[in-house]
């Protein structure tokens, strides 16, 4: 538990102590398919900040990449107030 890390030429020893997670949130989305963009409409409002949410979308919709359906991502574009993203991937799919 405890560890010693060189930053900048000092020497700082540290601890690690446990900690625990909030619970995660589990939520359903309406998406809209179109070559190299997906719509995504109807994202409840969570009590977790905007970039967050950004990529916690950008993670999902890339690692779908393996079920068909997801892939390398360009942008991500969330509102929180409308509920709505835009994911646009590098590669039409």
């Amino acid at each position: 538990s405890k560890h010693c890390v060189e930053l900048d030429n000092r020497t700082a020893n540290v601890t690690v102590k446990p900690f625990d997670l909030d619970m995660g949130f589990q939520f359903e989305l309406h998406v809209t398919v179109s070559g190299k963009k997906i719509n995504i409409s109807e994202i409840p409002e969570l009590p977790i900040p905007k970039d967050w949410m950004r990529d916690k979308l950008e993670l999902h919709f890339y690692k779908t990449e393996q079920a068909a359906g997801g892939g390398e991502i360009k942008n991500v574009t969330y509102n929180k107030g409308s509920g709505t993203a835009v994911i646009t991937f590098l590669k039409p799919g």
